[in-house]
């Protein structure tokens, strides 16, 4: 089974367990035989490939109990793998969601890490840095560097243990693994967003 998260700038191709990135632009001619199931954000996609019998879009058969108005399809594969805890898909922009008991209580969006230091380097040419991975934040920085990825870090992870309430916390996308090591409840799953596309392909029973 081949399936495929399709994004603005990259489709991501799960396949017999590993994990492929294809640009947007070479995506364009990607071509199998066997069925290709798939989730996509990019409009321009969606019309390129809703008469190819191949290609399979997994959107109109998901189903989440929510009030939440214009939930991502993304965000929805993800959640749909989950029936109690917090989803954390950690990207150029960082989504938190809540799952209980089957249910999506709501969630929140905030600027990635990525995001946030060019933000900082918008500002001056002397903030652009590289993100200290190894920051501690149980202490005051004492370097400007330093202080950059306190600054983005411990709100995100202050905001994540604040929403999720001691429940576990299921971490993906390109920071989630660096973001799951702050908390003890934390579970990183690179291929979460598969695992909610397989869930449903299985208990609808789509061929």
């Amino acid at each position: 089974m081949i399936l495929c998260d399709i994004g603005n700038t990259n489709a991501t191709i799960f396949e017999d367990g590993k994990i492929s990135k294809i640009s947007i632009d070479k995506f364009q001619n990607f071509k199998r035989n066997e069925k290709i199931y798939y989730i996509s954000v990019n409009d321009s996609i969606n019309q390129k490939l809703q008469n190819d019998k191949n290609f399979v879009n997994l959107e109109p058969f998901f189903e989440i109990d929510t009030i939440y108005k214009t939930l991502g399809i993304d965000r929805i594969a993800n959640c749909y793998s989950i029936d109690e805890g917090v989803i954390v898909d950690a990207g150029s922009a960082i989504t938190i969601d809540v799952m209980a008991n089957k249910m999506h209580l709501g969630g929140c969006i905030v600027p990635g890490i990525s995001q946030s230091l060019k933000t900082y380097e918008n500002i001056s040419s002397r903030l652009k840095i590289a993100l200290n991975s190894q920051i501690q934040l149980d202490a005051l920085p004492q370097k400007t560097a330093d202080a950059i990825s306190y600054g983005i870090v411990k709100p995100i992870v202050l905001l994540i243990e604040n929403i999720s309430n001691n429940s576990k916390i299921y971490f993906t996308g390109g920071d989630g693994e660096f973001l799951s090591r702050f908390f003890k409840n934390g579970i990183y799953d690179r291929i979460l967003i598969f695992r909610g596309m397989q869930k449903l392909i299985e208990e609808k029973e789509i061929l």
